[in-house]
């Protein structure tokens, strides 16, 4: 039998990534291509400017993908990418650039959920079975989904505003720490003191596994204006205090929502993935967690755990294998929920209802 190959293309937010993935899980090539220093003095993602990155880069990467794996296009059983969610402009960029090797090749098209790509990391990485709990933690999702296949996602909850990964973002701009803001908010709160400075930690008193970030936030920005007003400005270590503050806050509000996770769900293994899974206290505090619940923690390598081609070549290679094909009408898609059952979240102002 003819071992199965698949190319993965991701481009759903500021990351252009392509990489080359066989059927027996092994990474024959991963590139990422940031857009870190294009959109570094806007203090976030510009939308514009990382679709018109995506588009200058993704032959590029894709052609160095192939060249560090050792293969040609004739080598490949088929080519994923991300279909959604995410930046339209971007996955608009990715979805054109595989229907393009599609239609010069002749190979297989699969589109995948950017979510179920981090989602399925789990089974790329470790090889585990059906079922486990995954919790996304990203800049823009948050959600608890126990795992039953490919595409057999039930999601226990979820955050009704901002993400985690967002508002760290907010909270780095908030005191002026460059961006992304997660690695240097973690960076700062290294040798601050989480307990200073009180901070709230949202939903805990409501029953269930919803979480809320954005009041936290908020908080953060109340707090700092009352630094600056009692001593005339923003002092290093006040600025070290409170990101401890916030990074406590949001671990402990991780904790107690993948304890009721696990509480609603028992499984044998608790995942995380996203790009927040690469803070090291956030990973210790749900180790802590599984460890309780005499669960298997699983988190990914810290370059599989950010925005990458490997995820979304894996999870094409499973959904290939269950016998899914796209063709030439595959479209570009800015909201997919993976719970198609579950309610849209509340809570996400005047764009409506998050997915």
């Amino acid at each position: 039998m003819t071992e199965t190959i698949f190319l993965g293309i991701e481009s759903s937010c500021d990351d252009t990534a392509a990489a080359v993935v066989a059927g027996d899980r092994r990474i024959l090539s991963s590139v990422v291509s940031s857009q870190s220093d294009l959109h570094a003095d806007f203090g976030g993602v510009v939308p514009e400017i990382a679709a018109r990155a995506h588009a200058e880069r993704l032959d590029l990467v894709v052609e160095q993908a192939l060249r560090e794996a050792g293969l040609g296009l004739d080598a490949l059983t088929g080519i994923a990418v991300t279909a959604g969610p995410g930046l339209i402009g971007g996955v608009m960029a990715g979805v054109m650039c595989a229907k393009g090797i599609a239609a010069g090749t002749g190979l297989p098209l699969v589109g995948v959920n950017h979510l179920a790509g981090h989602a399925l990391t789990p089974r790329l990485t470790d090889g585990v079975g059906y079922p486990y709990l995954m919790l996304l933690v990203s800049g823009g999702h948050c959600q608890f989904l126990r795992v039953d296949g490919p595409d057999a996602f039930t999601r226990l909850g979820g955050t009704i505003d901002d993400a985690p990964g967002e508002a760290f973002d907010k909270v780095a701009k908030l005191l002026a720490l460059p961006q992304p803001g997660g690695p240097h908010v973690e960076a700062e709160a290294a040798g601050g003191d989480p307990a200073r400075i009180p901070l709230p930690r949202p939903l805990l008193d409501r029953p269930g596994c919803d979480m809320s970030f954005s009041g936290l936030k908020t908080a953060v920005l109340r707090a700092r204006d009352a630094l600056i007003a009692g001593h005339g400005g923003l002092r290093a270590a006040d600025r070290r205090d409170l990101c401890a503050a916030f990074q406590r806050a949001v671990a402990e509000v991780l904790a107690e929502k993948t304890r009721r996770a696990l509480a609603l769900s028992p499984v044998p293994v608790i995942a995380v993935a996203g790009g927040v899974a690469a803070n090291g206290p956030i990973r210790a505090a749900l180790e802590r967690v599984a460890a309780e619940a005499g669960a298997r923690f699983l988190a990914p390598p810290l370059r599989l755990c950010t925005d990458n081609g490997a995820m979304i070549a894996w999870a094409g290679i499973e959904r290939f294998r269950m016998g899914h094909r796209d063709d030439m009408t595959l479209s570009a898609r800015p909201r997919w929920p993976l719970d198609q059952a579950a309610a849209p979240m509340l809570g996400s102002g005047k764009r409506g209802a998050k997915a």
